[in-house]
């Protein structure tokens, strides 16, 4: 499932790579900073109803389950269009402040204007998944999912070319390939859990919401704090000319490839992990997260591999510009080794979230983080590029060690929720 949300994006960008060119190809990745922002904001709602809605399936309360995610389902509808209009006001003043090139701004804004159009339906739809999710049911969400994104890469090129009877919209075709199909899957995941008794639109518990903002707010604030982040490397990466940037947006996405498992296994682990303390069995709930870290390393190892072996493959699915290649050669060969820092960061930081103890990791997190902009500002200096590269490296293992830290100190088996 998380692949299939982190695919829309990666589909959007080989598509305008491959038929638009590198300029475009950064306009999405730039853009995608601000689209990183929202779904960040859009995650507020998933991880705080997942860690509400499944401690009351494991207290044996259903109704209420579906009470709480009635209530999260209108609130993420409105956060979504609170958040587009948001994004129309801020975004001139946010290309401007990255630096990027006149040409790479103005593809970028037509990309995340018409991308904001349907950003009130993604939000719907992260709220719709975690009721599924903290029922114990992947497999529905996952199949909406997967119809989306085969909906998707048929769309793309026919709305970004202009074949047979479509329009030629370029990087806007894009944009709305992408929300149109979410917002698809929306409605009928909404329409799915209405009829299984999963939401109760008649009866919301809006007397959940504070909770579910409170669990949910730490990590979400984490990621939006790291697409600013993103936003103000792009200002050191673009003195590197377009190929670098382009090159950033490349690598992130291929470095989203580990991203997307870590993240499907952590968030699997807060669901087991609310799950397995409402019904009091925190051995069970350790088990779990054990057994989770162990499966994603099997993944993130793989992905690892690949990027220091065959780094150049990857990047040409994006691309055949020479220079963007191997300024994206130099991102995944550096930020090879952090994928097994991010497994045990983003697991324990789902587990320690289904406990519902989020606030003291993510302020270490969150530090952490901020460490990337001045890392990468003193390391660009001296060695160019790569010290860009490294700072992101560096930073994300040194998140691991900490959620390990936390995890191990026990703290978060005193937390009521």
């Amino acid at each position: 499932m998380m692949a299939c949300h982190f695919s829309f994006n990666l589909i959007d960008s080989i598509w305008v790579g491959r038929l638009i060119g590198p300029a475009a190809l950064a306009a999405v990745s730039t853009a995608g900073f601000y689209i990183w922002v929202a779904l960040s904001l859009g995650e507020m709602v998933e991880i705080g109803l997942i860690a509400v809605a499944a401690r009351r399936h494991g207290e044996g309360n259903p109704e209420q389950a579906a009470r709480a995610a009635a209530a999260a389902v209108a609130y993420a509808l409105l956060a979504g269009l609170v958040v587009s209009i948001a994004g129309w006001l801020v975004m001139g003043t946010m290309f401007r402040v990255m630096k990027i090139p006149s040409e790479v701004a103005t593809l970028g804004r037509a990309y995340l204007s018409t991308w904001l159009l349907g950003a009130p339906l993604v939000f719907g739809f992260f709220a719709i998944e975690a009721t599924f999710r903290a029922a114990g049911d992947t497999r529905t969400p996952f199949l909406m999912l997967a119809g989306s994104v085969c909906f998707s890469i048929a769309l793309d090129p026919l709305l970004i070319a202009g074949v047979g009877p479509f329009p030629r919209l370029g990087v806007e075709g894009a944009a709305l390939a992408s929300v149109m199909v979410r917002g698809g899957g929306f409605l009928l995941g909404l329409v799915i859990a209405l009829r299984r008794g999963l939401v109760r639109i008649g009866a919301p518990d809006w007397r959940t919401l504070p909770t579910i903002i409170r669990i949910g707010a730490p990590l979400s604030l984490a990621g939006v704090l790291l697409s600013v982040i993103y936003m103000w490397l792009t200002r050191f990466t673009s003195r590197f000319g377009t190929p670098a940037l382009a090159a950033l947006g490349v690598g992130h996405k291929m470095e989203g490839l580990g991203f997307i498992a870590i993240s499907g296994f952590a968030l699997a682990a807060g669901a087991l992990v609310g799950q397995n303390l409402g019904a009091g069995q925190e051995a069970r709930a350790r088990e779990a997260v054990r057994l989770t870290v162990e499966y994603c390393l099997a993944v993130t190892v793989t992905t690892a591999i690949a990027f220091l072996l065959v780094p150049g493959r990857l990047v040409s699915l994006f691309t055949r510009d020479p220079q963007v290649i191997a300024d994206g050669v130099l991102y995944l060969r550096v930020i090879a080794f952090a994928q097994i820092g991010q497994s045990f960061e983003l697991i324990l930081e789902g587990a320690l979230a289904g406990a519902g103890y989020t606030f003291w990791p993510q302020i270490v997190s969150t530090s952490l983080t901020a460490l990337r902009i001045p890392l990468a500002a003193w390391w660009s200096r001296g060695i160019g590029l790569l010290g860009i590269w490294l700072a992101l490296s560096v930073t994300a293992i040194s998140r691991g060690i900490a959620m390990i830290l936390f995890w191990k100190g026990g703290r978060w088996r005193t937390v009521r929720v």
